[in-house]
């Protein structure tokens, strides 16, 4: 019997539909196809969200708004989903995880079949470390820095395996730091039972980035002079430089990056993803089952060495596929803006902030001035006021800010490509004017 025949009890053929031949009603496909953008257009990028004017918006890292193509993408597909939801998955999820995985290669680097899909960072990191093959001799290091998201993971992971895990800091005063500082703490951690390092791309409580590269290189020296059995995993949490670093991510010398796709990229909301090595992919296990040719597997119609390892790691289950398979409509807007225009506008916008954050005396800027160290977050405190504080009179005026929730909590703006000069400077006079407060 036909795989299609057995998942459904009838004779239909599984179509292998290509991402950009869905069978919609009233032209859906074509509209989406028009949605093009010119190289750095910031203003007319702008204009494709519907978020409120009411507001300066410097907090959209958190979660954001659906931009017009990738909203156009979801309608899309909810509405094929809507009219016929049976068809409609069965006719694509055999193949179009790995499209999305090529959509996202593409923007990212490496290669489709080193992609898993997951819901969310969170999501990648608990994937990753949960299936990270340890012993209980081995050492696991990350740092001070790191989201709850990585300590728990990592927490739960060592629990279950009674492997160690062992937190560095890299640096004291992040507005400060220097790469060789990074270096020379992240070596000094690194012992001849430490088998994964963990770390954090840019640094959610402080705006602090890291030079993963430099790092790479100094793991990739201590693991030349180690057995096959003892090499070091360097996993990077790399969601706040996703999405505005012009780097390929398969040249940064990590092994694991994960990052959730609904922050800097403009993704559907409940999207992110897993690169890794192919190496690396084979320290680690699945730990929710697959659909796609996974299920092929299962099945018995192929063999587990014919199904691509990132769609073997994609957790399995009914997700909300209207905003998962809208994914590529995120990168390619990226694309179409320009990946080095991207940069170096979030560069320019954030500069712009510390700059002026730093000529104000009852500010402390945390974040370090330079961009070979910072990315799109800036953390800072004003005098005699709780960072909570801050937001709250900030929103008075009209500008959505955030603190930092971490234990030590700061301020913190988030310049981002949906920002111009001019809001840049209304939300500097605003923190100019708490002084007089």
């Amino acid at each position: 019997m036909e795989r299609r025949a057995f998942l459904t009890g009838s004779g239909l053929t599984l179509a292998a539909s290509s991402l950009n031949s869905f069978a919609l009603a009233d032209g859906k496909q074509s509209e989406l196809n028009s949605n093009t953008i010119a190289p750095a257009d910031w203003s007319g990028l702008r204009k494709l969200f519907p978020l409120t004017y009411d507001y300066i918006h410097l907090a959209t890292f958190l979660l954001a708004s659906h931009p017009k193509p990738v909203a156009d993408a979801i309608a899309m597909h909810r509405q094929a989903f809507d009219s016929n939801p049976a068809d409609y998955w069965h006719e694509h999820f055999m193949t179009i995880d790995g499209k999305i995985a090529q959509a996202a290669a593409q923007y990212m680097g490496g290669q489709g079949h080193q992609i898993a899909l997951t819901d969310s960072t969170t999501m990648g990191l608990a994937m990753v470390y949960s299936g990270l093959k340890l012993n209980p001799d081995d050492e696991i290091v990350q740092t001070v820095h790191d989201h709850y998201s990585t300590d728990l993971s990592l927490q739960l992971r060592a629990g279950r395996t009674g492997a160690k895990v062992k937190r560095i800091s890299l640096y004291q005063d992040p507005a400060q730091v220097e790469v060789e500082q990074i270096l020379s703490n992240l070596k000094a951690g690194i012992s001849e039972k430490t088998r994964v390092v963990a770390v954090t791309w840019v640094h959610s409580s402080t705006g602090v980035k890291l030079p993963i590269r430099a790092m790479a290189d100094l793991i990739q020296g201590i693991n030349a002079n180690r057995t096959d059995a003892d090499q070091i995993l360097f996993c990077v949490d790399g969601v706040h430089g996703f999405g505005i670093e012009n780097e390929d991510i398969s040249q940064l010398g990590c092994d694991f990056f994960i990052a959730g796709t609904h922050k800097w990229i403009f993704g559907p909301r409940g999207t992110g993803l897993i690169w890794a090595k192919d190496s690396a992919w084979q320290r680690t296990n699945a730990v929710i089952p697959s659909f796609s040719q996974s299920y092929d597997v299962w099945m018995g119609y192929s063999s587990q060495d014919q199904v691509p390892i990132g769609e073997h790691m994609s957790p399995g289950g009914f997700h909300s596929f209207e905003h998962r398979w809208a994914l590529p409509e995120a990168f390619k807007l990226h694309l179409q803006l320009g990946k080095a225009n991207v940069q170096s506008r979030i560069h320019q916008l954030n500069s712009q902030t510390k700059e002026g954050l730093a000529q104000m005396p009852h500010v402390r800027l945390y974040t370090p001035k330079t961009p070979v160290l910072s990315s799109g977050l800036v953390c800072f405190d004003v005098n005699g006021m709780h960072p909570d504080e801050v937001v709250k009179k900030l929103h008075d005026q009209g500008v959505i800010m955030s603190s930092t929730p971490y234990r030590q909590s700061y301020a913190r703006f988030a310049p981002s490509l949906i920002n111009n000069e001019q809001e840049i400077d209304i939300a500097l006079g605003a923190i100019a004017a708490l002084a007089k407060g």
